[in-house]
């Protein structure tokens, strides 16, 4: 692990929270309605983890990109799992912005907004074999995608 700014984090970031930001003023019909019903413990891993990853993927220049092996594909891989949830973005984005659409899979993964940033992030570390980031997405992922997990589950049981 290299202490140094990663260009590659800093685009992942940007990847990350442009379309939030769009979202924001795009939520879903009733989704105040199942904020309120978020369990603690996972709101508290899913702060932990993106404040770590936010941190780490910008603070270490591993993720930047290298040339000197085959190890680069684990990067092409996070990329194209990036580039998965921009497409998630997209499709959810000229939606009816329904919960359903909110909480949809992408090529058969669930909760995709949720699960594909994660999935591009710990690629990301095994990448920049970064141990670090690889156990921040950990623990973002289990309160992060376990919150939108439950989120799908309360839309499901109301239809």
């Amino acid at each position: 692990m290299q202490f140094g700014f990663s260009y590659i984090g800093l685009l992942f970031l940007l990847m990350l929270f442009v379309p939030n930001l769009f979202w924001t003023k795009n939520k879903p019909k009733d989704y105040e309605k199942y904020v309120k019903n978020e369990n603690r413990i996972l709101k508290i891993f899913e702060n932990i983890g993106q404040i770590l990853v936010t941190v780490i993927v910008l603070i270490f220049k591993d993720f930047n990109i290298r040339t000197d092996s085959l190890w680069s594909i684990w990067l092409i891989l996070s990329a194209m799992f990036m580039l998965l949830y921009e497409l998630y973005w997209i499709r959810y984005f000229k939606s009816e912005k329904t919960m359903r659409d909110f909480y949809s899979s992408v090529i058969g993964i669930p909760v995709a907004g949720a699960t594909l940033p994660v999935i591009a992030f710990l690629l990301l570390g095994i990448y920049g074999k970064n141990i670090a980031l690889v156990l921040a997405v950990i623990i973002l992922g289990i309160g992060h995608i376990g919150i939108h997990i439950n989120h799908k589950r309360e839309v499901t049981e109301l239809d």
